[in-house]
């Protein structure tokens, strides 16, 4: 008894000490996207963020794009667990177990939660050809087409992707619309504006300037209530409201480090996530891309990984229901 006291105090010291000389290098926050996409920018935004409450230490971004986020999330399970290597993903790390039947990694087991950084809201874009103004006259329109039409997202796993699983899934449509995937939001938003393209449901921070340009028709968005505060899209219905009961899709971002990474070193970087999440430029940043900062209790660690298991069950009915998988 005397000593595994003695080897558990010690591991408790050794464990202290190592949070006291954290960190020793720059600290890489990898992104499993390319650079200048929503998770980039939330990524950048919360490096700036997080140097202040981390000490004034260096925080670095670095892009690992490919295979839907896989990649990149697959480097940082793998990374050495001492805290300096970090991953920032999106809804991806829930659906990831669905879309991907052979996996490199475990969502739920090979990373150490932090804390869900942002949600961001969707929306139901339309060509601007289209002949329908409304959500009402959108959905006729497409059941009467749907096997005419197309819709677009930015690659298997991106949150376009999602998106219009979990929309075509509730939606309940006869005929299917056929999918296109592209590399990327931008050069699949250019051909939904040019009218190569009929349908795409993606995150406000890619679409609320085409809205309010006038380059795209939008006709609903996919939060549980309506986004008020937003002055584009205020007056834009959600899907509940127009009777898909229970819908209510957010694009959320979290911060993950690799499984093993000691719990004062873990306790400190949730800490100045905390304290990033509070800081009034970095709220101001995500309000002006369309996002809302998280405030409840998923920026616990423990809340974090109930919730992103909840929403792992969430979209493993509308992915295997559709059929559509990334292996």
């Amino acid at each position: 008894m005397k000593r595994l006291l003695t080897l558990a105090l010690s591991a408790a010291a050794v464990s202290g000490a190592f949070a006291q000389g954290f960190p020793s290098k720059p600290i890489t926050l990898v992104v499993p996207f390319a650079a200048g996409g929503p998770t980039d920018l939330v990524a950048r935004h919360l490096a700036e963020a997080m140097r202040k409450p981390m000490g004034g230490a260096s925080i670095v971004v670095e892009n690992a794009a490919g295979a839907g986020g896989t990649i990149g999330a697959t480097k940082v399970a793998r990374a050495t667990a001492d805290g300096h290597t970090l991953l920032v993903w999106h809804i991806g790390m829930a659906a990831t177990t669905s879309l991907y039947r052979k996996q490199q990694f475990k969502p739920l087991e090979d990373f150490e939660y932090l804390g869900i950084i942002n949600d961001v809201p969707m929306t139901l874009l339309g060509s601007p050809k289209l002949p329908a103004n409304t959500y009402r006259d959108f959905e006729n329109y497409i059941r009467a087409n749907g096997g005419k039409l197309n819709l677009a997202h930015a690659g298997l796993g991106s949150a376009s992707h999602i998106c219009g699983l979990m929309w075509q899934s509730a939606v309940k449509l006869d005929k299917s619309m056929t999918t296109i995937a592209y590399r990327g939001t931008g050069p699949a938003m250019n051909d939904l504006i040019g009218g190569q393209i009929d349908v795409m449901c993606d995150q406000t921070t890619n679409t609320t300037s085409q809205i309010e340009a006038g380059r795209v028709k939008a006709f609903a968005v996919t939060t549980a209530r309506p986004l008020s505060n937003n002055k584009v899209l205020k007056d834009y219905p959600t899907l509940q409201e127009m009777g898909l009961k229970d819908f209510n899709l957010t694009i959320w971002h979290g911060l993950y480090a690799p499984k093993g990474t000691p719990p004062d070193v873990l306790k400190k970087i949730n800490d100045a996530l905390v304290a990033a999440l509070k800081d009034p430029e970095f709220v101001k940043r995500q309000n002006d891309l369309g996002a809302l900062v998280a405030t409840d209790k998923r920026v616990t660690p423990a809340g974090h990984k109930e919730f992103v298991a909840a929403e792992i069950a969430k979209l493993k009915t509308a992915i295997e229901a559709a059929g559509q998988f990334a292996d």
